[in-house]
């Protein structure tokens, strides 16, 4: 976790081109500027990686993306559309289910482009197209740098598209500025380490979790929870905010605390009013709010700050708070948080 100032660094050097405000990708034997469409497959922790990825693709290039799970993209016969891409993502290159798609793809005549992390590994060995993170070997189980790593490559090749398409130079130049930021970004939110293992010590105790996000946060809280389950062992969770009163909200309890992210922004409104339904439900809330959103007083149990960012690094700031959250819980009930059950 605490190497991710570091690796994500390290990314962002294999591909940003800081004196010409640019992303350079690597040779690859198709023309992305021709892809209409963008398939993205993938399993798990880099699952919800593609989920961001989708959003940035569809929101800042204009691209429309289809997204499916690995396991059953392999075993239903997905139609699939001509000048598309086939966009796979898997941290070892050996996932399984995420080669079978791969190859699923090629046989159908489809440019398959791969994010992953290990050099000459099959997945990046039989891919048309591949992009390494550069973050050095996951140690633990559970994916962080990783994760974070595939974000950050998502948001470059959202913006690498989206300049061969209709974004303005002034977009594009801010949209850099973001991304320049983001090790400084990530290091200041870690020094809110020690607050996060304060509050985790009064959580540990709780055995259900909700995580709430909207837009690219909803792929963020589905990690989050995804990672308390993983290595804590605590059942968790993860909702689009605005579905919660779709039935989840039945669970809300004073047993059932919810973990919400809060930016400030065209959202904020609306997530404050989900805020105020757990509230009247007696659920406890800890909020993960941007330091430009002011919360009504009281709404929120405890408060997570991390920095006002773009829109197109929120979620990789976003997601250092549940990792910490998720391994001092994890570490106050005296879990293997590398090598979990």
């Amino acid at each position: 976790i605490y190497e991710q100032p570091v690796v994500v660094a390290q990314t962002l050097r294999a591909y940003l081109r800081r004196m010409e405000n640019e992303v350079a990708m690597p040779d690859m034997d198709f023309d992305l500027g021709a892809v209409k469409r963008i398939t993205i497959v993938a399993c798990g922790t880099s699952f919800y990686a593609g989920m961001v990825a989708k959003y940035w693709f569809e929101t800042f290039a204009r691209v429309p993306v289809d997204i499916d799970v690995a396991s059953e993209f392999r075993y239903r016969n997905t139609p699939l559309f001509r000048n598309s891409l086939f966009f796979v993502i898997s941290q070892s290159g050996e996932t399984i289910d995420t080669l079978a798609g791969l190859r699923e793809a090629k046989r159908k005549g489809y440019k398959v482009l791969a994010v992953n992390n290990v050099v000459g590994s099959s997945i990046a060995r039989e891919a048309d197209g591949g992009i390494y993170q550069h973050v050095g070997p996951e140690i633990g189980v559970a994916s962080t740098k990783a994760f974070t790593s595939q974000l950050l490559i998502g948001a470059m090749l959202a913006l690498y598209l989206g300049r061969l398409r209709d974004m303005s130079f002034s977009d594009g130049t801010e949209y850099v500025r973001a991304l320049k930021g983001v090790p400084d970004l990530v290091r200041r939110t870690l020094e809110q380490a020690p607050h996060i293992k304060e509050i985790a010590k009064r959580y540990a105790h709780y055995h259900d979790f909700l995580f709430l996000g909207r837009l690219s946060l909803f792929p963020v809280a589905l990690e989050g929870a995804l990672k308390l389950k993983e290595i804590s062992y605590i059942h968790a969770e993860g909702y689009p905010a605005a579905e919660m009163k779709h039935g989840p909200i039945a669970l809300i309890s004073e047993q059932c605390p919810s973990v919400f992210f809060v930016p400030a922004g065209d959202m904020f409104n609306k997530i404050v009013s989900s805020m105020q339904e757990i509230k009247a439900r007696k659920g406890r809330i800890i909020a993960v709010a941007t330091t430009n959103c002011e919360l009504p007083p009281g709404l929120a149990d405890d408060i997570i700050r991390i920095p006002e960012c773009h829109e197109a690094v929120l979620p990789i700031v976003a997601t250092i708070p549940v990792q910490l959250l998720s391994y001092y819980i994890a570490v106050e009930l005296q879990r293997d948080v590398d090598k979990p059950r």
